[in-house]
């Protein structure tokens, strides 16, 4: 019997090839071949301290005969999805929660509290989920299964340490150094000859699209004036000389994916960019297997304005997204329970930080639960239900290393978010592209929400048996009427509700 068994694995290995020649693995392999044999042979040379030679993504399962234990890990920024229970005596884990929820040792459960935290932050936040007695394995963290209990060990989390001695044009350099040192894995992998990227407005997407080696960008766009950021990523990809391909979505097709996301996602997400993201994610389908995005650069080096907003005194800071008051939430549940605040999945990071800097302490809180929780959640879920493989560059540990250690005043510089950043993506884009406000992913479902065409089974839902069973239908009625008499900032709250209900009929 061999020592080691990897049981899952879910990922890439970007610098598989430096690995391969620590580890003496003869190459050619084939690409699942080779991940294993790094697997084993780094578990057999660094046991669980494999995860600090290895960049990429990764959720593992691995079985050690000798020890008769099971550990199961999750990539440092969590951008692979992994859950797990207990049941029957066995330990249930993937990184597709639906799988874990439908099985028959599994006794299906809906978790009432996860509600209440979902609506405030639009997200399904921490370590519990919406089923009882299933968890989300956090982003730098591994298991240990000895076949009667689960020990849960921190293996790596996000550290701050300010470095005041370098000018922006170092920081600026390293970083450039750093990605170029990345995207050379990426384009060293011949047996993914073929990639594309997304491309938004954004500094983000662009650098990675110009510095790596896609051959066609790809966006979605809207008819709605506003909304639509095709026309800027449209003409960063003629500067850049590469293809561009854009996908048009229209609200009736908008709708009809809504109930296939979420069924996907496996919890309800409020971000109403992930229908968006999969319409995006289907047509890309149709011509490449790997996708580059650029998430990870707004989190690691300060890309939102909560970020450079100070704090009022004595308060903590909630993720840069949350959708409802307290009072909201207080409002629409019919079991809201008082002894369920909204900053309990933060206060005890928040504490541990006590000392650092309020930047560092929010990008330490985004980076653990926002990112992992919302953007992740999304991404890798979504596309892989889609049948492609997207690769995160800038989510690489060696960038955030070097974010880690630029101080807030380079970060934030000339009303710019994520300056020295910016300055390294300038040395391959024009200027105006670099140095360009920050768009964001903007739906017009706000604007759709209010159309009757599109709204009437969205209302039937919001209405419905099981919303009944959850919400005070005269304040439900009374967000409603709000939002269809203008005011259009209520849509995010409803569609929380609306995404909410739709997966818990679909599931319980």
């Amino acid at each position: 019997m061999e020592k080691v068994a990897i049981r899952y694995f879910s990922g890439y290995i970007r610098n598989w090839k430096s690995l391969c020649r620590e580890l003496e693995i003869q190459l050619p392999l084939k690409r699942e071949e080779r991940e294993r044999e790094i697997l084993v042979r780094a578990y057999d040379k660094w046991q669980l301290g494999m995860m600090e030679h290895m960049y990429g993504m990764f959720a593992i399962g691995l079985w050690d005969s000798e020890q008769e234990k099971l550990y199961v890990i999750r990539d440092q920024v969590g951008q692979k999805q992994m859950f797990y229970t207990v049941a029957g005596g066995e330990l249930l884990y993937s990184g597709d929660i639906n799988e874990i929820a439908g099985d028959a040792r599994y006794q299906k459960r809906f978790n009432p509290c996860m509600l209440q935290q979902y609506l405030f932050y639009g997200y399904p936040i921490g370590e519990e989920t919406f089923y009882e007695g299933i968890y989300k394995l956090l982003p730098g963290h591994y298991l240990e299964w000895d076949g009667k209990d689960v020990k849960l060990h921190t293996y790596w989390k996000p550290v701050f340490e300010p470095d005041t001695s370098k000018t922006p044009e170092d920081w600026a350099k390293e970083i450039a150094d750093t990605a170029e040192e990345i995207l050379s894995e990426e384009r060293e992998d011949t047996e993914l000859p073929y990639k594309e990227s997304f491309l938004s407005g954004g500094v983000d997407s662009s650098y990675l699209f110009a510095a790596s080696d896609a051959k066609c960008a790809n966006t979605v766009g809207y008819e709605e004036s506003g909304f639509d950021e095709s026309s800027l990523a449209r003409h960063t990809a003629e500067v850049l000389g590469k293809d561009f391909c854009m996908k048009l979505i229209r609200p009736d097709e908008y709708f009809a994916r809504i109930p296939e996301v979420v069924d996907k996602m496996g919890q309800p997400l409020g971000d109403a960019s992930a229908v968006a993201f999969s319409l995006g994610c289907q047509a890309v389908s149709e011509k490449a297997r790997v996708v580059y995005s650029g998430e990870g650069i707004d989190e690691f080096f300060g890309g939102y304005n909560a970020h450079k907003n100070p704090l009022k005194e004595d308060w903590v800071y909630l993720t840069c997204s949350h959708i409802m008051s307290e009072e909201v939430v207080k409002s629409l549940m019919k079991d809201f329970d008082e002894a369920v605040k909204p900053a309990d999945p933060i206060m005890p990071l928040w504490n541990s930080m006590e000392g650092q800097d309020e930047l560092s302490k929010k990008l330490t809180i985004d980076i653990s639960l926002w990112l992992e929780g919302d953007i992740y959640l999304n991404t890798d879920r979504t596309s892989t239900a889609c049948g492609i493989e997207l690769h995160t560059p800038f989510s690489d540990l060696r960038l955030f290393n070097v974010a880690r250690r630029i101080p807030a005043q380079c970060k934030f510089m000339n009303d710019q978010n994520k300056y020295v950043f910016r300055m390294a993506a300038a040395e391959k884009l024009p200027e105006e592209v670099a140095f360009r406000k920050k768009v964001g992913f903007p739906v017009p479902i706000r604007k759709w929400l209010a159309e009757e065409t599109y709204n009437r089974p969205i209302a039937e839902t919001l209405f419905g048996t099981a919303s009944q069973q959850f919400f005070h239908q005269e304040a439900l009625h009374d967000l409603w009427s709000r939002y269809l008499a203008g005011e259009e900032f209520l849509w995010s709250r409803i569609y929380a509700v609306y995404v909410f209900l739709l997966w818990y009929e679909m599931k319980f």
